[in-house]
């Protein structure tokens, strides 16, 4: 079917991308992973011709399905899948870098969780030392968002996001995590989720205004259950977080960064603690997840907070500012931050 060029064959190729279940190491979602990456591998200069931009949606799942498969062992055929995953994704990076970059800024957050591999060092680096703000600045399509995420657990959480009312979502919640949550290592695909959430789903004006279930709320309930997992939680934070490192309002959606200021703000009067822990993770990732791009960052998160203030997203922002139940030092690192950027529009 490769070989001949067939109509369709990329959304036949995502779609079989997006079967690939996050921490299931059952048989038959390893055989998938293998036979997918061996196709790719083995029809690589045919789908380069025909259809280039199904290879970033690849590298995208790989480079990420790596990341979890690289905490496992014991299971032999995924080692197998993992030597594969490395050769394609090398590949890309080594003969086709400019089409790789076009995944956008969550190219380098996928990367950064395996710069542990030998093999993904030089890449790592070369990338770097490279001008990589130019790489934050390129904004990640929704469309990659969605290869993590199966399409039935798509349906149901934009069921969840679209039609359950606060007061009755809590059998919605057992439901889901019972059918997509449950298992050792299932919870991985929280990162991916909050991802999805965050850029993908963005409600309506009514939705917004109406009972259903906010984001935040969801993601604030997803929080919860992986926090005893430290690897999982901080890369969720990671992933809500994100676009707010290189926020620029000409460009980014406002709805990306909704969430996280919204969980921040109503915590505040039941659940400090967690906008204790978000507060600071973000102020922890201006300081330190790229100190060669912090002036970038301190921009974007700033410019991210004022957009916030503008936009009406939140009244004020000495809703967080003054809060008595917000820590002092959180609050004067805020200030700071926002003070270094008045002029941010």
């Amino acid at each position: 079917m490769v070989d001949v060029s067939s109509v369709g064959l990329e959304d036949l190729l995502v779609s079989l991308l997006r079967r690939i279940g996050s921490g299931d190491y059952g048989e038959q979602n390893v055989w998938l992973c293998f036979e997918l990456v061996s196709l790719f591998l083995d029809k690589w200069d045919c789908l380069l011709e025909d259809a280039p931009l199904v290879l970033t949606s690849a590298l995208y799942s790989f480079l990420r399905l790596l990341a979890d498969h690289c905490r496992v062992s014991g299971i032999p055929k995924l080692e197998n899948v993992k030597r594969l995953e490395i050769k394609f994704c090398v590949k890309m990076f080594k003969e086709q870098l400019n089409l790789s970059l076009k995944i956008g800024r969550d190219l380098v957050r996928l990367l950064q969780d395996l710069v542990h591999i030998s093999e993904f060092k030089e890449i790592w680096n070369d990338l770097v030392c490279s001008d990589v703000s130019k790489i934050y600045q390129s904004k990640t399509s929704s469309r990659y968002f969605l290869l993590r995420i199966t399409p039935e657990m798509e349906t149901q959480l934009r069921f969840l996001l679209g039609n359950v009312k606060l007061g009755s979502h809590k059998r919605h919640q057992v439901w889901f995590l019972k059918k997509f949550l449950v298992g050792p290592e299932k919870e991985t695909v929280l990162i991916d989720i909050v991802r999805f959430i965050c850029c993908a789903v963005h409600p309506t004006n009514e939705i917004i205004r109406s009972e259903i279930m906010p984001r935040w709320a969801v993601i604030g309930w997803f929080l919860e259950l992986c926090r005893q997992n430290q690897y999982v939680e901080g890369r969720v934070k990671l992933a809500l977080f994100y676009d707010w490192l290189f926020f620029d309002e000409r460009m980014d959606s406002i709805m990306n960064v909704e969430p996280a200021v919204l969980l921040m703000l109503w915590s505040i009067p039941q659940y400090p603690h967690i906008t204790h822990s978000l507060l600071e993770f973000l102020l922890h990732l201006v300081d330190a997840y790229d100190i060669a791009c912090r002036d970038v960052i301190t921009r974007g998160v700033a410019s991210a907070f004022r957009e916030i203030e503008r936009k009406g997203v939140v009244q004020s922002l000495d809703m967080f500012l003054s809060n008595p139940e917000i820590a002092t030092d959180l609050k004067k690192k805020l200030a700071n931050l926002l003070s270094c950027h008045q002029d941010i529009n």
